[in-house]
């Protein structure tokens, strides 16, 4: 267990009052023993001037006990923490946005492989790091698109980013404006400060005087993270050679670290490189995590986990010691006791007596903050966290059990994501649809209704176009008398991967058919406008 000692401190401080009462029990103790032992021989205005302190070592006291377990009793009471304590899962409303630029110089090599896989691979790290954080994707070159919503499903966010490609939007150009309006329409919907990172190599000069009002009024907070090297880089297609122009030259992707300077001093925005480690990590965490904190009212009530429990086990050891025959502290035990039931602390883990402590849901917790899943999903008596468990777990049939057993939006939304796994379309249309139903503001299930309804229409169009299979048995036809009759059995495909072979629409196919419309929206003319 790591402890951050910078952020060590008391939850009931004034408990640690306490303390200095433990260290002069021993004293005063001695002294009234041997007050007590000569008063009635010797005069008390003499005595203080007759007793001599005696330098041996004395064997072990009930009130040397008595001391540590006030001493102990009192850090324990006191609540020392370190670490926060999250919200709990779907609780935690702090959102971060990636925002990718897909415009043709970010396949410039200068950074190996380019600079757009440099920055998906950067972004995945990011992704596979979330610590409670909903992250949304958004891709841009000369117009600006939503590519997921901020969600906390991972596998989602990681498939979508590794389709993203420059090819996506033919648009050129590099519209950061067009991100900060995406990304503030999703806070606004949200209702939650944000922070949106723009992963770019330039910017465009005549945006400047747009951008330095667009965060006006609004919770978001933009980073910007520069991809690439002043020498620039060849630009390479998808094959890997060269990109060239008309002449047969290589094209080269130019490095604008000028029009980046521009862009964050226009936003007011701290300005980043991708680095080899995970530095750039770290940096694009800790500004999203003090945005956060400093914009939201709900992040200053932050919640501290008590690790005073730790030190039950050292007062129960003393509590045990002060039970002996002879000693006359053996209502120890039961100002232990007090102590503990002020504390009330939460049980540290699942063990043997864990049963006699903790309830079945409280053990599943334990377990899931830990991330053993399989164990927490056996555990839980709540079928909501039983069902996020084994979900979590990749245990779909369990999982689709436990939310069966529910009608709450978050259920059906989980329904979904199981059956679109499990390539059951209908049922997965059908669940985002009641899920929406029960709460129409819900961006994750809208999203993933429309993925749903596409490779529906995907798996449809592939069931047609598939050829037809011959039947399981062949029997070939022989000339009068002559030869045997042989049965041939051929294996049928699986629906599954009959499916998989033949389906030709990839998420790269879809998220340019879906940046296509939406471009033919925007630039479409308002109704009754004269062409």
């Amino acid at each position: 267990m790591d402890i951050d000692l910078s952020a060590l401190h008391f939850l009931r401080p004034l408990f640690l009052l306490l303390i200095p009462l433990g260290v002069l029990l021993p004293l005063w103790r001695r002294h009234q023993i041997r007050q007590r032992r000569l008063q009635g021989s010797i005069a008390a205005h003499l005595l203080k001037h007759l007793l001599i302190t005696p330098t041996t070592r004395q064997r072990l006291q009930p009130v040397h006990l008595l001391s540590a377990l006030l001493i102990l009793g009192a850090l324990a009471a006191a609540g020392p923490t370190w670490e926060q304590d999250r919200p709990p899962f779907l609780e935690n409303q702090a959102v971060l946005l990636l925002a990718l630029d897909l415009s043709p110089s970010m396949d410039a090599s200068d950074v190996a492989p380019s600079r757009l896989e440099a920055a998906k691979h950067k972004m995945h790290d990011l992704i596979a790091r979330q610590h409670g954080l909903r992250i949304g994707l958004l891709a841009y070159a000369g117009s600006a698109h939503l590519v997921l919503p901020p969600s906390d499903d991972l596998a989602l966010l990681d498939s979508f980013l590794q389709a993203l490609a420059t090819p996506l939007i033919e648009r050129p150009g590099k519209d950061a404006l067009g991100v900060i309006e995406q990304a503030r329409r999703l806070l606004a919907a949200e209702q939650v400060p944000g922070t949106v990172v723009l992963m770019t190599d330039g910017a465009d000069a005549s945006q400047f005087a747009a951008l330095e009002k667009s965060l006006e009024g609004t919770p978001l907070q933009v980073l910007i993270l520069a991809v690439g090297s002043s020498d620039g880089g060849v630009l390479r297609n998808a094959d890997g050679q060269p990109r060239t122009d008309s002449d047969g030259r290589a094209q080269v992707g130019r490095f604008d670290q000028a029009g980046l300077q521009q862009l964050a001093k226009a936003l007011d925005a701290p300005l980043g490189s991708l680095t080899l480690d995970d530095d750039d990590l770290d940096w694009i965490e800790l500004h999203a995590q003090r945005h956060f904190q400093a914009a939201s009212a709900d992040a200053r009530q932050i919640h501290w986990k008590d690790a005073g429990y730790w030190l039950t086990w050292p007062l129960a050891v003393l509590a045990l010691l002060c039970i002996r025959r002879g000693w006359n502290l053996n209502w120890a035990g039961a100002v232990l006791l007090a102590v503990g039931c002020l504390l009330n602390p939460a049980p540290a883990r699942a063990g043997a007596l864990a049963d006699a402590f903790m309830t079945a849901d409280q053990q599943g917790r334990w377990a899931f903050d830990h991330h053993h899943y399989g164990k927490a999903s056996t555990l839980f008596e709540d079928p909501y966290w039983q069902g996020l468990a084994a979900y979590r777990a990749a245990d779909y049939d369990r999982a689709l059990g436990s939310f069966a057993r529910l009608d709450s939006p978050q259920a059906y939304f989980y329904q979904g994501n199981i059956h679109t796994r499990q390539f059951h379309f209908d049922q997965a249309i059908a669940a985002y649809e009641h899920a929406l139903k029960l709460q129409p503001q819900f961006p994750e299930a809208t999203a993933n209704l429309a993925l749903a309804r596409a490779l529906q229409k995907d798996y449809d169009d592939a069931a047609e176009k598939a050829p037809q299979t011959e039947p399981d048995q062949v029997k070939f036809d022989k000339p009068k008398d002559k030869g045997d009759s042989r049965q041939i059995e051929t294996q049928q495909a699986s629906s599954d991967e009959l499916w998989l072979q033949n389906l030709t629409t990839s998420p790269a196919t879809f998220l340019k058919q879906k940046f296509s419309l939406q471009d033919a929206e925007h630039q479409a003319p308002p109704a009754g406008a004269r062409p």
